[in-house]
């Protein structure tokens, strides 16, 4: 794997960049590129460079990137791979009816199903679609966790949804993209958030709109909660404000809670998130600390590395950071600490997302917010 980073946001710099690194290094034959909402280039621009590129191109738009120990809203950050992945896309995230979703994910995992070598998952997937806990749970069913999954959501932080995920026939939006990369992996995941409240029954929801607990109005529950533990007081202007130190987590047996990010609220006052909240589940309020949340990628990275030695002797050529861009709203200038804890004797790579996409183990594979997740990755095997 060979990585570079350009802060430029000249469309016409990644062609450079494309360029010189297959003039650099022949034997690459296919690119991961993590690119900043910011840099605002003009789709018909990217998608002649994607169409155009000998090398296939894989990756996403996201609000900020991570290169070595330092955060970036401009620029992009190219991975260039000594393999050509099969990949595929799921369309159409935002549909209520979820069968198409399944349809598409049932024909990718039998067309895979006779590949064979070390393999790794990438997913990238438009953090404003409002499926995207269907797609997860449709992906798990048809490719259990015999492979590792590392991915994240991409999108703006202006919660427009628009085209963010890359593929080598140009930006999408409303969808995920799969990538079958030949490479081996150890993951870690965690988040240091901690519940404030009693667990409460989601007793109304429809795809990423919460709209009871306990039998009322969800906002209603959620804002006596929140103003009595943090002395503040909401109105029409300031939900996104308080609700980032304050999000949702769902109780996972023998897992990590997994965090739901409130979004926004809308013109009915349901509370709408990134990524779906399943009708029945149970949910506690939850808080952090900067200090927690620093402590819980430290862990991420650290449980990466155990993970890492159980599949391969030799080292890892990357480590790829999939953080969450409410984290960095959190921890504000602290999101340095942050970074530097995630420590690795390979270039450590990634994205602000809206939302991450990780196996725990050997037993959930979830769309989480608010969370860290570190990968180290190998094209490498052991074989």
């Amino acid at each position: 794997m060979k990585v570079c980073f350009e802060p430029s946001t000249d469309v016409n710099q990644l062609k450079d960049s494309i360029d010189s690194l297959l003039t650099q290094d022949p034997s690459l034959e296919s690119f991961v590129l993590l690119s900043c909402d910011a840099n605002h280039w003009p789709i018909d621009e990217v998608d002649s460079i994607l169409k155009a590129s000998k090398a296939p191109i894989f990756g996403g738009v996201f609000p900020q990137i991570i290169y070595e120990q330092s955060h970036h809203e401009r620029g992009f950050i190219l991975i260039g791979l000594h393999h050509v992945p099969v990949w595929q896309m799921v369309d159409g995230l935002s549909q209520s009816e979820s069968k198409g979703i399944d349809m598409q994910v049932e024909t990718l995992s039998s067309a895979w199903e006779a590949l064979a070598g070390d393999v790794t998952l990438f997913v990238v997937v438009d953090g404003l679609a409002k499926s995207i806990a269907k797609l997860i749970e449709s992906l798990f069913f048809n490719f259990g966790l015999v492979h590792n999954f590392i991915g994240g959501g991409a999108g703006s932080l202006s919660f427009e949804q628009k085209p963010c995920v890359i593929t080598p026939d140009g930006i999408k939006k409303d969808c995920a993209l799969i990538v079958r990369l030949q490479a081996l992996s150890g993951l870690g995941v965690s988040h240091g958030w901690q519940p404030i409240s009693e667990p409460m029954k989601v007793t109304h929801s429809e795809q990423n709109r919460v709209i009871s607990l306990d039998w009322k109005p969800a906002f209603q529950q959620y804002r006596q909660i929140v103003e009595a533990h943090s002395g503040l007081v909401f109105n029409d202007q300031n939900f996104f404000d308080i609700a980032k130190s304050y999000p949702f987590g769902i109780s996972k047996l023998d897992a990590e809670m997994v965090v739901r990010d409130p979004l926004m609220l809308n013109d009915v006052q349901d509370i709408v998130c990134v990524g779906d909240v399943p009708q029945d589940v149970f949910v506690k309020v939850l808080t952090g600390t900067k200090e927690s949340l620093i402590a819980a990628a430290r862990d991420a990275s650290n449980k990466a590395k155990v993970s890492y030695e159980h599949v391969s002797e030799k080292p890892p050529e990357l480590t790829l950071f999939i953080d969450c861009i409410s984290r960095v709203l959190f921890l504000g200038k602290s999101i340095d600490d942050e970074l530097n804890v995630v420590t690795s004797e390979t270039p450590v790579v990634g994205a602000l997302t809206l939302g991450e996409i990780a196996n725990t183990g050997q037993d959930y594979l979830e769309f989480y917010n608010k969370t860290a997740v570190v990968c180290l990755l190998s094209e490498q095997s052991d074989a």
